[in-house]
């Protein structure tokens, strides 16, 4: 299926039928963190599209969440939406009753802007945690970017700058594929470089989705399509896509009190209404997919101060709750991120690791390994609980490239999880720490 899904330009607009637009309305304020300080960066984004659409959504479970999560949370539950209004510059987290009455204004506001029918509106935030709203100058952001919508390119951009805190570099992407008779796009924007380790779910509810388990900085991300899909079928499509993705990765073990995924359908492709065939959900599945996790790998890619990326994979576990408390112990250990950035394998720092987890684990069973990204080839560094002969100077130069992949067989059972990692660095400590005396360097 990967190779029919084409990348395409455009983004959130290459959709049929969506508009974006990103405006400066000065939403942050004093102490609101390095990620916000960037100037007049834009910091209000719209996400329209034409027509009401299905909606589908995942959210942080994080026993603290933003006001924006509990909005989004009900209104989600009536499967149609028609826009997102986005900030940055302010979580509006732990702002009691008038964060929710704020978040709750932003979606009937933004409503009243366009002309929309109740509950069309969801809302997401991203920012300083306990700073409440600046809600003229949103009202104001929100009035001038309803009249600067549109569908270029730049729109897109306009939009994906203004989700953006401590991201150095934009992340989007667009596809296009083949569904039954008709083509189908699907298009995404994310952010996310710092506070890192979603953990998200349909209702916000523990736990979160895990693939195939069947239990169930902030990174936001809001994902388009002109796919007709009935709302049901799409919040199962991406529960699947964000549960072999955003809950993936890592950058600094700290999931986020904002954490949100939606996802729009307005159906103008015009591919059959409603009734996907197997083959066809299988298809858009696939799609959908694709665009979450290079999103995701992306906003690893871009975490705060990351030298090196490392895909931790492990298999041969008793169970997947096994599997997935192996491979996170392992990705959010400070020692081994640490040799990470150093270029340092040392695997007695990942093997320490794998023995704390929750996971069942035999030492006498457990092999280490490196190789690089999709690669066949294994270094073994460890075997059977044993070192192998492979010299120190071979295990340098398996981790001296920028990405590469750490192998842990468990040789326990048939169970298998993944996650995309970071390595720590003296960067991500500098940005965060601040300083208490320049408010304008205090992190989010």
């Amino acid at each position: 299926m990967k190779s029919k899904i084409k990348n395409i330009a455009g983004s959130i607009v290459a959709p049929r039928g969506f508009m974006a637009s990103g405006v400066f309305c000065d939403i942050k304020k004093l102490g609101t963190g390095k990620g916000s300080n960037k100037g007049q960066k834009r910091d209000l984004a719209l996400i329209v599209s034409e027509a009401p659409a299905t909606v589908a959504g995942l959210f942080t479970t994080n026993q603290v969440c933003a006001a924006p999560v509990k909005v989004c949370v009900e209104r989600v539950k009536t499967g149609v939406a028609q826009v997102v209004v986005v900030n940055s510059g302010n979580a509006n987290a732990c702002t009691g009753r008038q964060g929710l009455a704020d978040a709750r204004e932003m979606v009937s506001f933004t409503e009243k802007a366009l002309g929309l029918s109740t509950g069309r509106a969801l809302v997401g935030s991203t920012g300083r945690i306990g700073v409440t709203m600046p809600m003229d100058n949103v009202r104001a952001g929100i009035i001038e970017a309803a009249t600067l919508l549109g569908s270029a390119e730049a729109d897109a951009d306009h939009a994906t700058e203004a989700i953006m805190t401590s991201d150095t570099k934009p992340k989007q992407i667009a596809v296009e594929f083949p569904l039954g008779s008709q083509t189908v796009r699907i298009g995404g924007i994310c952010k996310g470089a710092g506070m890192i380790q979603p953990g998200m779910s349909p209702t916000g509810a523990r736990p979160a989705a895990l693939p195939r388990s069947g239990l169930h900085a902030t990174m936001l991300a809001f994902i388009t399509t002109d796919a007709v899909v009935e709302a049901k079928v799409l919040q199962a499509a991406l529960t699947e896509a964000v549960a072999h993705s955003f809950n993936r990765i890592t950058v600094d073990g700290d999931m986020s009190t904002n954490d949100t995924v939606l996802v729009l359908a307005n159906g103008l492709a015009g591919n059959k209404k409603f009734k996907l065939s197997a083959a066809e959900f299988s298809v858009f599945q696939a799609a959908l997919s694709h665009v979450c996790l290079e999103l995701a790998k992306k906003i690893v890619r871009d975490g705060e101060g990351v030298h090196r990326v490392v895909t931790v994979r492990v298999q041969g576990a008793k169970t997947l709750r096994d599997a997935d408390a192996a491979a996170r112990a392992v990705a959010n250990s400070a020692l081994v991120k640490t040799s990470w950035h150093g270029g340092d394998p040392n695997w007695g720092r990942i093997i320490d690791a794998i023995g704390y987890s929750a996971a069942t684990v035999v030492e006498d069973k457990i092999d280490i390994g490196y190789r690089v990204p999709g690669g066949k080839k294994i270094l073994w560094s460890l075997k059977r609980g044993q070192p192998t002969k492979a010299t120190f100077r071979q295990l340098c130069e398996a981790v001296a490239p920028a990405e590469f992949e750490l192998l842990i067989q468990l040789n326990l059972g048939r169970a298998d999880a993944v996650m995309y990692a970071a390595d720590l660095t003296e960067e991500y400590v500098d940005f965060n720490k601040g300083d208490v005396g320049d408010p304008g360097s205090l992190g989010g």
